[in-house]
């Protein structure tokens, strides 16, 4: 950093204060003595001439020029960790802690099948898996690699296809069928009670999209209940209680064997593909490198039992 004179060593202790929220467990996450920390911190301020940090005897948040000074030398420091990673990977097996951030049903459907055979394959890596619906930013977070909908990414990620589009399926079971009815029409869907997802980080209801001439329509239906999990939305509607809405691939075994009937296939709306995403720097370590390759090798949308 010309002119601060700060050096890596103080940028790195920092950004683990600020992440873990106090010199102790910055420390601790660090492996280094509380007084070590505490001294890089005093000497990085008094370099820079600014407080990076507001302090109480509870917590330590970070001040205006703390702010900037994490959101501008975040990418950096990581792509600088990489590339010393991949340096040491040239003579040594992949290993380390490798982190992947993905929706639940990602995890049920795609990753729980396969995720053994890597822990297998790899042994000196550890795999750290965190269930998220939120869009993750992985570079401020600290993750190495994210799975989510759609090629839209970040400056600085790479996104690649797991998977084509998906249609939304919509379906009832056969006791709710006879009870009201099959809808032959949106117009007659929109008297139906739908099972509504709450997404659980931003805390709105998705939207009901639809497919109509060849527009995508939004649909606004009585609410037969609210859940935040997509294994709720197939129990629901497994008990009657209403309508539900969840991807194709996931449903086609209640369709086959009849435990759920699909309502108005002509008009389910698709969705992006899923999509593994990771900083375009990050394949330098062997350790993310073999993880995104054996997630596009062996990714596939299976419907698994719960």
């Amino acid at each position: 950093m010309k002119g601060s004179g700060a050096s890596y060593n103080q940028i790195v202790i920092f950004h683990a204060i600020a992440k873990e929220g106090s010199i102790r467990a910055a420390a601790r996450k660090l492996e280094m003595a509380p007084p070590s920390i505490s001294q890089s911190l005093k000497l990085l301020e008094t370099k820079l001439g600014l407080p990076l940090f507001s302090r109480t005897t509870r917590q330590m948040s970070l001040t205006d020029a703390g702010k900037y000074l994490l959101d501008n030398t975040t990418d950096a420091i990581s792509q600088l960790d990489y590339a010393l990673e991949g340096v040491h990977d040239l003579s040594h097996a992949p290993s380390g802690k490798v982190s992947i951030t993905l929706p639940r049903f990602v995890y049920q459907n795609v990753i729980r099948p396969i995720f053994p055979e890597f822990c297998r394959r790899y042994p000196n890596i550890e795999l750290e898996i965190s269930i998220s619906d939120a869009s993750v930013n992985i570079i401020k977070e600290g993750i190495d690699v994210g799975i989510r909908f759609g090629d839209r990414v970040e400056e600085g990620l790479v996104a690649r296809k797991l998977t084509p589009p998906l249609l939304e399926a919509v379906f009832a079971s056969s006791e709710y069928l006879e009870k009201f009815g099959m809808p032959e029409s949106l117009k007659e869907l929109e008297g139906h009670k739908l099972i509504q997802y709450r997404f659980t980080t931003s805390n709105r209801l998705a939207p009901t999209y639809l497919e109509q001439d060849g527009s995508t329509v939004t649909l606004d239906m009585p609410t037969a209940m609210v859940v935040n999990d997509t294994d709720l939305i197939i129990d629901a509607a497994l008990a009657g209680v209403g309508i539900g809405r969840f991807l194709d691939p996931f449903m086609k075994r209640y369709f086959e064997k009849g435990d759920l009937i699909p309502i108005l296939k002509p008009y389910w709306h698709a969705y992006p593909g899923l999509y593994l995403y990771f900083s375009q720097n990050s394949q330098k370590a062997r350790r993310v490198r073999v993880l995104i390759d054996f997630l596009l090798d062996n990714a596939n949308l299976v419907a698994v039992e719960a």
